[in-house]
């Protein structure tokens, strides 16, 4: 079998499966059960002055048949009193010696951040994680993201806790930020030992439309909260690759953001990650969710001849390039197969109001066919699709010719004037604009056929 152990920028844990910090993180109870479950460390629930939230806390965003796709919260940071949480970090590390137990960390002035890192370092925290990331409550304090928003101010807290840390600091980065690479770079001129990214995104998630009023509702009145869940993953992802591939960053990322299962945390790792948190999936579903990552993991690692995590890491981001940089000569033509074929004609739909019009109807029957001399390769039709493999992408191009958009415009062939005959729009058949109108319409609906030979042939008016 593979191993799954990290040494994460030196704390170590038997596997890359973090709890996030979080309200699974609350207690040492808490962590103590997932320990016991198979979790690898945890990031205890941020540490600093006791707060008192409100009631209600959380709200979601639910899609067709799936729940908490997004999720919300206006929680703060830990309510229980320093010493309550310090005494529990202690016993948590006294039973499970080898997992990796992290404080997270958000106070204000130079000796608070002294203080309170003696203290969880005294306690037996294997590192800490300072919230430079919490858009809600806290930023409005002057802590959370309105440090991770302002680099500076970052660099000197880090510089801070580093004059004190005596364990490995990671530093929580905000999502909230054109660039989140500026954060990142003061983080490691501070000094920090690694980053975690990404925290929650400013959100609303909905607004009531009785009341008036955002979710989650208090008293008849709302705010923005921090968005997480499986629908922020992409943006994770992007983020985590930035700072991967920042040639002056270097340092060891903890990839946080919409991991629920264990490929979500492979694509975390493959983009640069050597260690993932997760805080949604463990709220919807339970701890027991570790036992399915883990074997997941391992599975892959063993299927791919991964034999650690580091084998792993950063794997994908060769095959990141900006656009101007893909190969304009790789072609891929929509192909429907038959068989599969269920006639919902959502494909047609999609193509007809939404893409290239490269999909028509015959008289005969309920399959579309793809007309390729129209199809761009846009992949919009695959994802419609509600089965599986019934539409697939199929590369058309013979793989001699590479040419991409730098080289364009460097050999003077890229499009210039507002009419260029260079631009690609100019040379696919477009339906005349009076085709859509009045009794002709009803040809782009499903089930009516329109016909094609090379030029558009309109249906007899009944």
């Amino acid at each position: 079998m593979p191993d799954i152990s990290i040494n994460f920028a030196g704390i170590k844990s038997p596997n890359p499966f973090w709890l996030a910090s979080a309200p699974p993180t609350n207690s040492g109870y808490q962590i103590m059960k997932a320990f016991d479950a198979g979790w690898g460390g945890a990031v205890w629930k941020t540490l600093g002055v006791p707060v008192v939230n409100v009631s209600s806390r959380y709200g979601g965003v639910n899609y067709r048949d799936k729940r908490l796709v997004g999720f919300n919260n206006i929680e703060l940071i830990s309510d229980r009193p320093l010493a309550d949480n310090l005494r529990e970090i202690e016993e948590v590390k006294k039973r499970f010696p080898n997992h990796a137990v992290i404080a997270s960390l958000m106070v204000q002035t130079r000796q608070e951040w002294h203080d309170i890192v003696r203290q969880s370092q005294d306690a037996g925290a294997d590192g800490f994680e300072l919230n430079f990331g919490c858009p809600h409550g806290m930023c409005e304090r002057g802590m959370g993201s309105a440090v991770g928003q302002e680099p500076k101010v970052l660099q000197m807290i880090v510089e801070w806790v580093m004059e004190v840390a005596k364990k490995p600091v990671i530093v929580k980065l905000t999502p909230n930020i054109s660039d989140i690479t500026e954060p990142a770079m003061a983080a490691r001129r501070g000094g920090a030992d690694a980053i975690s990214l990404i925290n929650t995104i400013q959100s609303i998630v909905g607004v009531d439309l009785d009341q008036f009023a955002p979710y989650p509702i208090v008293d008849g009145k709302g705010s923005n909260g921090g968005y997480c869940g499986p629908a922020v993953k992409p943006i994770a992802l992007n983020m985590v690759k930035n700072c991967a591939q920042h040639p002056d960053i270097k340092l060891p990322i903890s990839g946080i953001g919409g991991i629920e299962n264990w490929r979500d945390a492979v694509e975390h790792i493959l983009l640069g990650a050597s260690s993932v948190q997760v805080c949604t999936a463990a709220m919807h579903f339970g701890f027991g969710i570790i036992r399915e990552m883990t074997s997941g993991l391992e599975q892959y690692m063993v299927e791919k001849g991964f034999n650690t995590i580091y084998d792993m890491v950063g794997k994908a981001l060769p095959n990141v390039l900006h656009w101007e940089d893909l190969n304009m000569k790789y072609k891929v033509t929509a192909n429907i197969h038959k068989d599969k074929c269920i006639g919902c004609q959502l494909c047609y739909t999609a193509c007809e109001d939404g893409a290239h019009q490269a999909i028509k109807l015959n008289a005969d029957t309920r399959v579309p066919e793809i007309i390729e001399e129209n199809c761009v390769g846009c992949n919009l039709c695959s994802l419609v699709c509600p089965v599986e493999d019934c539409i697939t992408m199929d590369r058309t191009d013979d793989g001699t010719q590479h040419l991409t958009w730098k080289e364009r415009t460097e050999a003077g062939t890229a499009p210039t004037e507002f009419n260029d005959e260079k631009a690609g729009g100019r040379h696919h058949w477009v339906p005349e604009p009076s085709a859509a109108l009045g009794k002709e319409r009803h040809k782009t609906l499903p089930g009516k056929a329109r016909l094609y030979s090379g030029e558009t042939v309109l249906p007899t008016e009944a």
